[in-house]
C-alpha cells in the first residue's frame, strides 16, 4: 500500500463521517528531498495544503506563520494533528508516513482530525507513471 508520489499538485479529499459530504482542498505535493526540505519556508501563507512525503516530522525554524500539521499513516488516515508556531521542532511519529501542512486553524475547518480518512487525488499527468494513488 505505500505511495510514491511526483512533486505537483493535486487535490487533498478528507473524507466526512456520518454522512457528511467531503471536502476537497488544494495541494500541493512535495515528494523531492529539495522540495520537502522548503516546504512553506519564506511563505506568507498557502493556498490549501502542502503533501511531505516521505516525512515523519516537521519543524517551523524560520516560517513566517503558525500552522497546522497532521501526520499521517501508510493508509492515509490521521495519526495526530497538531498547530506549531514558528520556531518550533515537532517530535517524529514513528507510524508517520506523510505530513500535512496547512495555515493554523485550516485542518479543524476541513474535518482533519485525529482517526480521519484523507485521500490524495493527483493531476492526471503526474499520475501517468508516478505509481500514485
Amino acid at each position: 500500500m505505500g505511495r510514491r508520489w511526483r512533486d505537483g499538485r493535486g487535490e487533498l479529499v478528507v473524507r466526512g463521517g456520518g454522512g457528511e459530504p467531503s471536502v476537497r482542498v488544494p495541494l500541493e505535493i512535495a515528494a523531492s528531498y529539495r522540495a520537502r526540505t522548503k516546504g512553506l519556508l519564506g511563505r506568507d501563507s498557502v493556498d490549501g495544503a502542502i503533501l511531505l512525503s516521505p516525512a515523519n516530522s516537521v519543524h517551523t525554524f524560520r516560517m513566517r506563520m503558525p500552522i497546522d500539521v497532521a501526520y499521517l499513516d501508510r493508509g492515509l488516515r490521521v495519526i495526530a494533528v497538531r498547530t506549531m508556531r514558528p520556531g518550533r521542532l515537532g517530535m517524529p511519529r514513528l507510524r508517520a508516513r506523510h505530513v500535512l501542512e496547512a495555515e493554523a486553524g485550516a485542518m479543524g475547518g476541513w474535518g482533519v482530525r485525529e482517526g480521519a480518512q484523507v485521500e490524495v487525488v493527483v493531476t492526471r499527468r503526474q499520475a501517468d507513471g508516478a505509481g500514485a494513488s
